[in-house]
């Protein structure tokens, strides 16, 4: 199962850095531009609330939504579609927990980018204006520039997960019919380490994932650092 476990941990984490790494950046830098306080505040408290609600009430909504009489199933079908149970459609998977992992976290990861904003010079905007320049040029020439450092230093932490995942909501979500694209190393370990008591076996291909872990994160560092002076260590 190697090829296959493999192959399924690094898609998904290429899914979670392609569109998840950017989604919180996003909302951040939109909720910098809103200027009704009361709007922000709700806009943040909407955001974040996904990320304190317990991982299993999460799964059993995901559940609940894509049965065969869920309502995104139904949404589907009235498109077109003749799905029953998403969960049970090996194409969908991927695409269901990419899309509910980006709903629970983007709200709260948005907050290191909001705190890296606050601490940028207001002076730079009130020239930019002077000089003429608009919402746009502002947030190319003086936003993202100025939380750059910090958007470098959370990619390098976030490459050192490409070979971990989290196998709480998989095991959660996942069945038989969809492990040829849903098992990753961290369920497959769970089943092999405490279903099938293998304990060694499961043990080597843990710490062989940590290794690799940690090959990452010192390779993308020292890109980071030869290329942009900005590093984690």
């Amino acid at each position: 199962y190697f090829a296959r476990v493999l192959r399924n941990t690094i898609m998904l984490n290429l899914y979670l850095i392609l569109f998840g790494f950017p989604a919180p950046i996003i909302l951040a830098l939109s909720l910098n531009e809103l200027r009704g306080k009361y709007l922000k505040r709700s806009v943040q408290t909407i955001t974040y609330l996904p990320h304190f609600i317990s991982s299993v009430v999460i799964c059993g909504m995901i559940v609940d939504f894509t049965s065969a009489n869920g309502i995104i199933t139904y949404i589907i079908n009235a498109f077109g579609g003749e799905y029953k149970n998403l969960l049970h459609e090996k194409d969908f998977f991927k695409t269901i927990d990419v899309a509910s992992d980006i709903w629970q976290t983007f709200g709260w990861s948005s907050i290191i980018y909001l705190a890296a904003m606050s601490g940028l010079d207001t002076q730079l905007y009130e020239a930019a204006k002077v000089d003429g320049a608009n919402k746009f040029k502002q947030l190319i020439h003086i936003t993202l520039p100025g939380i750059a450092p910090t958007i470098i230093i959370m990619f390098i932490m976030r490459l050192g997960q490409v070979m971990s995942l989290g196998a709480d909501k998989i095991i959660l979500l996942y069945n038989p019919v969809v492990y040829e694209t849903a098992d990753i190393i961290s369920s497959f370990v769970y089943r092999r380490g405490l279903v099938d008591s293998d304990y060694s076996f499961s043990t080597a291909v843990e710490m062989i994932n940590s290794l690799i872990n940690c090959v990452l994160i010192y390779v993308s560092n020292l890109i980071s650092r030869k290329c942009g002076e900005t590093s984690l260590f």
